[in-house]
């Protein structure tokens, strides 16, 4: 092992720089990953340009990054599971284990989470990571470090369609196709969506979503003109989607876009007794037309993160249910760490993911 730990550190808004910290040792139950890819997920540009997401607010300087897999490189006591050497992905939250949600199988939603790059906790773009032992999810020789890091954006697909009770069969739209929506989309594939249509503003993305999973894709061009009322403008927008598209009522309307307009829009799509599934982050107060939702029964769901996905996900990876290798369409060196998050921020045309690899 080496003797520093070099970490890329959100110093405030705007700023981040390399330090070297100390090499951390692990306790009981845990394990020092030394990590070796990295993707780039949206919450961690927004930390970098915003200094906070929602109630999430930096106070300090922290670590940035949380999709990442790596190789273990030291083990604490009562650890039987994983050795030295093994190639793992780590799922980035912990939680208590001990309160009622996580008692029942929810500990997504445990109030005492302790999820990387998340305030007040350091993310994962660093050379030694400690980590929860059972939460390092040992990979096959199959599967690359690339997609375990990876495996982290494909669990919220999986939790979304999971929440969305996906079924044989089930005409699937989902908005926005970005690397969420591309592997919620993928996910209800291989849950048995018979139809899965995606529908995006940009076209080049659209273009991969078609060869990626979509079996129909939608360019959205329009947007409601000033003083119209948007939910008026969701529910034209869905009439012109279903006839110009020959679009039928789904079963489920995935959102992974956060934006209003489509969270409204889905409202319209959707079937009598249907689900909406907000897997998006979007403005925290948005409209929608609760008299539709309430008369056809619609079911409004949210989606925080996920739960219980790690093992699902190597399987569909391990069996070729899903393809993470074709949405890795750019990659950096740890050392060019700021170039790759300046990637990501400019939204260059062509990019699915943006992985840092630590070689």
């Amino acid at each position: 092992m080496a003797t520093t730990n070099t970490s890329f550190v959100l110093q405030k808004i705007d700023e981040i720089t390399f330090e070297d910290r100390a090499i951390p040792t692990p306790g009981p139950g845990e394990v020092i990953v030394n990590i070796k890819a990295t993707g780039i997920c949206g919450s961690d540009v927004h930390y970098w340009t915003h200094g906070s997401i929602g109630h999430f607010i930096c106070k300090g300087p922290m670590v940035l990054g949380h999709e990442s897999a790596g190789i273990v490189a030291s083990i604490g006591e009562n650890v039987s599971h994983l050795k030295v050497g093994d190639p793992v992905a780590l799922e980035p939250g912990v939680p208590c284990r001990n309160c009622e949600m996580c008692k029942n199988g929810a500990y997504n939603l445990c109030p005492d989470m302790k999820f990387a790059a998340t305030p007040p906790y350091d993310g994962t773009l660093c050379n030694y990571y400690k980590h929860a032992a059972d939460f390092c999810y040992k990979l096959p020789e199959s599967i690359s470090l690339e997609e375990g890091a990876l495996i982290e954006p494909l669990s919220v697909g999986i939790h979304a369609s999971r929440r969305g009770e996906v079924k044989l069969g089930d005409r699937v739209f989902v908005f926005g196709a970005g690397a969420i929506g591309l592997l919620t989309a993928a996910a209800a594939k291989a849950a048995g969506a018979a139809h899965v249509t995606i529908a995006d503003i940009s076209e080049s993305k659209l273009n991969f979503a078609k060869s990626y999973v979509a079996d129909k894709t939608i360019l959205l061009t329009k947007r409601p003109s000033p003083g119209q009322d948007s939910n008026a403008f969701a529910r034209q927008q869905a009439q012109d989607i279903m006839t110009q598209y020959d679009v039928q009522p789904c079963n489920v309307v995935f959102d992974c876009t956060g934006a209003e307009v489509c969270v409204q829009t889905s409202v319209f799509l959707v079937k009598n007794s249907g689900r909406i599934v907000l897997v998006g982050m979007g403005a925290s107060v948005q409209s929608m037309s609760v008299a539709d939702i309430s008369a056809r029964e619609v079911d409004v769901k949210g989606v925080m993160r996920y739960c219980n996905t790690y093992p699902t996900a190597i399987e569909m990876l391990a069996s070729g249910k899903v393809d993470l290798k074709s949405l890795i369409t750019h990659r950096y060196q740890f050392k060019d760490s700021l170039k790759a998050f300046q990637h990501v921020k400019e939204a260059r045309e062509g990019t699915i993911k943006v992985v840092i690899l630590n070689e």
